[in-house]
């Protein structure tokens, strides 16, 4: 092991930009799917359900997506492991061909009117293959993009990935609003929605010729090196780490909900429930991910100067205060206090997210790391953050409020807000007095 420097904290090698980027493209492929999937939902419907419901129709497309989540649990239990075992590198080269190739599938199946009912089948079978991939993405790239990381810049690294993440549900819903725009909504629903699904597959072929270029983490080397390497790492994980993996079950379940809610749900939101055209509510979308996908790194950075804990604090209150207000001003009707509004959420969920990713690494050591961060967090964005789009459409529906879906999402931030105050630790090395350890994990179970 190498001896420590205070620079060696600091500086932010080569080999780390380049991680930062083959983690940054299969981030960009699975964001990318959600937020042109979300926006692109009218159209599936119009192709893939036949019912005389436009409601029904929607609520069957978004429950489609909905199922792409039901496998993610599966796939993190069987790529995160294999992270630890055969490495962070391999795993995620075998991912981003997975999540590709089937968002690519999704643009070049047939529609409802040429063969019937296995349209939706066929639908419904590439976005499990799309999940199943999914599942072992963030787990592994957090990961390895952690263990390339100098000591005080973690937070500001693995956050950095997220930022990606939402730049691609802002390529995402701009290829599909210059579509709609370019095309009009009759070529839209006849051929036009296909050309985002097909511009995976060459994304997808990038992505894992960077991938096959990197190195693994010097972290993962040495265990191979000095056969170090878990042997059965779920079970390990389960043995040693599921106190730590209970509480991010906890923590993630704002994650989930915010997250999926602000590229997916309010998208359709505001053009159906609220009366917004279809333009001005790609505008207010886009205005605000882009702002959130800026403001996640700063907010990373931050983290590693005063800490992950009053960061996910802070992010997680915000929620429980702000949502419903936020969710009023959008049902205003101006554009510009819908933007605001959004921009709100979108901004706590930077103060969230920066923090989140490198807590999440520094709970576990690095034999387990990968397949004890996935299996709570495929779990819970499986069950709440898959499951938004579809629970929030149904409480409006139910309700007939419009403001109904806030309420959900202030129940599960006061649910992360009580799991973020009383069971995390700190762990941002700045602000612990652990020793310079590679694996600063603070909730060791005895």
């Amino acid at each position: 092991m190498h001896s420590h420097t205070e620079a060696d904290d600091q500086k932010i090698s080569p080999q780390a930009r380049k991680v930062l980027v083959a983690a940054g493209i299969g981030h960009f492929i699975e964001w990318y799917d959600v937020g042109t999937y979300g926006l692109l939902a009218t159209f599936l419907a119009a192709n893939f359900f036949v019912s005389g419901n436009p409601t029904t129709a929607l609520l069957a497309t978004f429950a489609v997506s909905a199922i792409g989540f039901v496998l993610r649990p599966l796939g993190g239990l069987f790529f995160g492991p294999l992270g630890d075992r055969i490495g962070r590198q391999r795993t995620l080269a075998i991912v981003v061909l997975l999540t590709s190739g089937s968002t690519f599938a999704m643009g070049v199946l047939p529609t409802y009117d040429s063969v019937g009912i296995l349209a939706p089948v066929l639908l419904v079978v590439a976005r499990m293959v799309q999940g199943f991939g999914a599942g072992g993405e963030t787990s592994n790239a957090v990961a390895l993009l952690f263990e390339h990381s100098p000591r005080t810049r973690r937070g500001f690294m693995t956050s950095s990935m997220d930022g990606i993440g939402f730049i691609a549900s802002v390529v995402g819903s701009g290829i599909a609003l210059a579509l709609i725009t370019v095309l009009g909504n009759g070529a839209m629903t006849d051929w036009g929605w296909r050309i985002p699904f097909l511009l995976a597959l060459p994304l997808g072929l990038v992505g894992l010729y960077i991938r096959l270029q990197l190195e693994d983490s010097p972290e993962f080397q040495e265990l191979e090196a000095t056969g170090g390497v878990a042997e059965s790492p779920t079970k390990e994980a389960f043995r040693t780490g599921s106190k730590a993996m209970l509480v991010l079950c906890g923590v993630l379940l704002l994650k989930a909900i915010a997250h999926w809610a602000l590229v997916s749900f309010l998208p359709s939101f505001l053009s159906g429930d609220l009366g917004f055209s279809t333009t001005e509510a790609f505008t207010t979308t886009t205005v605000a991910i882009g702002v959130t996908a800026v403001a996640v790194p700063v907010m990373g950075a931050l983290s590693d100067r005063l800490g992950r804990k009053p960061m996910l604090i802070a992010g997680s209150a915000g929620f429980v205060l702000l949502t419903w207000p936020a969710f009023y001003l959008m049902s205003l009707g101006s554009v510009a206090l819908a933007i605001f509004a959004m921009l709100i959420l979108g901004l706590l969920i930077a103060v969230f997210d920066g923090a989140l990713s490198a807590m999440m690494a520094e709970q576990f050591p690095a034999r387990i790391r990968s397949g004890a961060m996935a299996i709570p967090y495929n779990l819970v964005v499986s069950a709440f953050g898959g499951t938004v789009p579809y629970v929030a459409t149904w409480l409006v529906a139910t309700t007939g409020n419009q403001l109904a879906p806030s309420f959900y999402v202030m129940l599960l931030a006061a649910v992360t807000l009580g799991f973020a105050i009383t069971s995390i630790r700190e762990t941002a090395p700045r602000r612990t007095a652990a020793a310079p350890d590679r694996d600063p994990v603070l909730t060791r179970q005895p």
